[in-house]
């Protein structure tokens, strides 16, 4: 009797339409390629045309014979900015009946050729109707949250601060200590909750979203998070008391590197590619290559935070004036007003030229791996706040939204790897807190972050908790997904 070579699992995967959860899906989706399993990467429209632009996804993945891209409208029109200020929007036309309807389509379409129909599905936790269609069709739905898990902690809390009246809260008090996220008491603020937290109203449409994460994010077969244990090994407990079944597999960017330069992949692979929404300026790597060793400072707000004139100017003066050396990623659309360069005093633009260096958009993890990079002023976007931590580099942090007001007071009171400047935007402090980084309490930082940093790097080579977790995770996905 002939017998025929099972197929592989074949995964769909949806990730939240926005930079940063899009990069790490696709670190995620490679690591999965590599262990044989085929993938069906869903994007919207708007995205894939913004990568197809500026990234070169078609050409890294086509490698990977099992890898295929589809693509889904999101129901916003060609000139909505789609950024994180009205995040909301592109949530609420994603879980339109329309796109439920074509979700269900895509996973009921694929019954045939190389991949054969998708047996699972790995799904951005936020996206609930993702995960009850695939439920409705009978396809084991595996969350994941690109959020740091210290933040996804919190909105699984949001009913008890709720219920307890935490919040919305009285007064301006931002400093009074929060209770009712267990193991935080001794150092959460109010000041330190998601920004929506601050609004007073917890009819607010991005309470109402949150809120109900506990209970989406339980009905999967498990949740993927984007830490280590090392770094998060307590939050990641109290999060097992609602999501037993966590796979912690990050960092990702280098869990993905790793493989792939130790020869788990293909002979014609090579490290990952960008799948950057901008285009990126390598000359700032030159200009790296030209400074002293840990002198420069890395100034990035990420891919959706914006800056009025004001705040620019402010960082601007602070940065010239502290003296040190700073390469600083200013996004085309992230000032109000398109004149800032023509309008900069006369001190600012030859400070600069002394010792600054500025582009459109870098290859954030090359720099932050560079040797001169002694130093990150972020926004504590998730993934930008792992890099930093993989490569031992210690931040300032100015948050901008949602989990960064959280990620900013985790560095600075929990992993002890950088100062938080949060809810501050004047020239006099940033200049203080960017010499204190940099020259009074460089050697102290520096050490906690070498320190941090190897331990990242343990967890992602074999035998380390990254590593398990992820084989784990393979070996499940395999399990719900028979083959004959």
């Amino acid at each position: 009797m002939e017998h025929r070579n099972p197929l592989p699992p074949h995964l769909l995967i949806f990730p939240l339409p926005l930079q940063g959860p899009v990069n790490n899906m696709f670190k995620l989706a490679e690591l999965l390629c590599l262990a044989g399993v085929n993938v069906t990467f869903l994007l919207t429209d708007h995205i894939h045309r913004r990568l197809s632009i500026y990234a070169n996804i078609h050409s890294r993945f086509r490698r990977y014979p099992g890898f295929q891209i589809a693509t889904i409208a999101d129901g916003l029109p060609a000139d909505h900015p789609r950024d994180g200020n009205q995040f909301i929007e592109i949530f609420d036309s994603l879980k339109s009946p329309e796109s439920k309807a074509v979700f269900r389509d895509l996973l009921c379409g694929y019954d045939g050729g190389i991949r054969g129909p998708v047996t699972c599905v790995i799904a951005d936790g936020i996206l609930g109707f993702a995960l009850d269609v695939a439920n409705d069709v009978g396809i084991p739905v595996v969350s994941t949250r690109t959020v740091s898990p210290a933040c996804l902690w919190i909105f699984f809390c949001l009913p008890k601060l709720i219920q307890s009246q935490e919040i919305p809260f009285p007064g301006n008090d931002l400093d009074e200590l929060i209770k009712n996220v267990p193991g935080t008491e001794t150092f959460l603020r109010r000041r330190d909750l998601p920004g929506f937290c601050r609004a007073g109203d917890i009819s607010d449409p991005n309470v109402r979203l949150y809120e109900t994460e506990g209970q989406i994010n339980s009905r999967a077969r498990g949740l993927i998070l984007n830490t280590f244990e090392e770094l998060d090994g307590s939050i990641l407990s109290q999060i097992r008391t609602v999501c037993p079944n966590l796979y912690p597999i990050g960092p990702l960017h280098a869990h993905l590197k790793t493989k792939l330069l130790a020869g788990e992949t293909p002979a014609t692979a090579s490290p990952a590619a960008s799948s950057s929404l901008w285009q990126e300026d390598r000359s700032c790597i030159a200009w790296l290559d030209k400074q002293p060793l840990r002198s420069v400072i890395y100034v990035s707000f990420g891919s959706i935070a914006t800056l009025t004139k004001d705040q620019l100017m402010e960082f601007w003066y602070g940065l010239v004036n502290s003296g040190q050396k700073f390469l600083w990623v200013i996004r085309p659309d992230s000032v109000a007003g398109k004149d800032w360069e023509s309008q900069a005093p006369a001190e600012l633009t030859q400070g600069t030229k002394e010792r600054g260096y500025i582009v459109g958009w870098a290859p954030q993890e090359e720099v932050l791996a560079h040797s001169a990079v002694g130093g990150f002023l972020t926004h504590n976007g998730w993934n930008s706040t792992l890099e930093s931590v993989y490569e031992g580099v210690p931040m300032i942090c100015w948050p901008y939204f949602l989990d960064q007001q959280v990620n900013s007071r985790f560095v600075e009171a929990v992993y002890r790897l950088g100062l938080d400047m949060k809810d501050t935007c004047d020239r006099v402090t940033i200049e203080r807190i960017v010499r204190e980084l940099m020259e009074v309490r460089k050697d102290e930082f520096l050490q906690e972050a070498k320190k941090m940093g190897e331990l990242a790097k343990r967890s992602i080579l074999e035998g380390g908790s990254s590593y398990t977790s992820f084989e784990r995770l393979v070996s499940d996905i395999k399990t719900w997904s028979p083959r004959s």
